[in-house]
């Protein structure tokens, strides 16, 4: 399989979360999470798509790393990669850390202050 590009560096996860926030091509990944591989021709089947904009859409989450691909004869057959989904889920589990202790000191602010009041 082809080498992502890494969905790092200053942008961190918001290329993922772009990619992601088309409706499209959420429901695109989720059909390749089972860990099958599908061509453009099955991923199309349903008649919703074309092949042109299934395969528009699969270079964009290629292009996150969320997708990679690999020839089998005159097909190619896309498949889920979940690294930059780990990728994303930790860092917003960092930032949700960081909200729950600003609003840990927030809480003990309003409530030492409350205390101090006559």
């Amino acid at each position: 399989m082809a080498e992502p590009a890494p969905a790092t560096g200053l942008a961190g996860p918001a290329p993922i979360f772009a990619a992601l926030g088309d409706p499209t091509r959420l429901s695109l990944l989720m059909r390749l999470s089972d860990g099958q591989t599908r061509s453009i021709t099955l991923l199309a089947a349903d008649g919703r798509l074309t092949r042109q904009a299934v395969t528009k859409h699969l270079r964009v989450l290629q292009d996150v790393g969320l997708v990679d691909h690999v020839r089998a004869g005159r097909e190619t057959l896309y498949a889920c990669r979940p690294e930059p989904l780990d990728m994303a889920r930790a860092w917003l589990d960092r930032v949700a850390a960081q909200w729950d202790d600003a609003l840990g000191r927030l809480k003990m602010f309003v409530e030492t202050e409350d205390r101090r009041r006559p």
